[in-house]
């Protein structure tokens, strides 16, 4: 078995984290492959004898200098990069949680370029994957609903 995140032996588990604070959701530029330069959520592999929701953390705070209160589940996603022959050259499954900004400056850290926070009414001006974009309203859906339900 090798632990290589291209071409690797199973699927490895990561996390993403739609972040708001106020009316706005955390994007980053991933500082690596297979989605360097392109726009998507915090997130990364969950590390041997580390909870989902402590890597979610863990995460948010390597990429982005923050700190989060986590709030539940929003979706489980599969990522996969098929290479020109259709051999999987990353798989990644995701869980997804949805999150609010609780303080310190945000700033670009860890494996990322670019870290910002996008107005909600803005978020259709990036270049983000179908499947972000439905996290994304899945979660301020969700949020929508339980305030309403309160």
């Amino acid at each position: 078995m090798t632990d290589s995140r291209e071409y690797p032996a199973r699927p490895i588990c990561g996390v993403g984290v739609i972040v708001r604070k106020a009316d706005s959701i955390l994007l980053v530029q991933r500082g690596n492959p297979p989605r360097r330069g392109g726009w998507s959520l915090p997130g990364g592999a969950v590390e041997l004898g580390e909870t989902l929701r402590q890597a979610a953390r863990r995460e948010v705070r390597e990429e982005c200098g923050i700190e989060i209160a986590l709030g539940d589940v929003v979706d489980a996603v599969d990522i996969i990069f098929r290479d020109d022959t259709g051999r999987a050259q990353y798989h990644y499954v995701v869980i997804d949680f949805a999150a609010e900004y609780v303080n310190a400056d945000l700033r670009a850290a860890s494996d990322v370029l670019e870290a910002r926070w996008v107005p909600i009414g803005e978020l259709s001006a990036f270049p983000l994957p179908e499947p972000t974009r439905a996290v994304i309203r899945k979660a301020i859906s969700h949020e929508i609903t339980q305030n309403h339900a309160e």
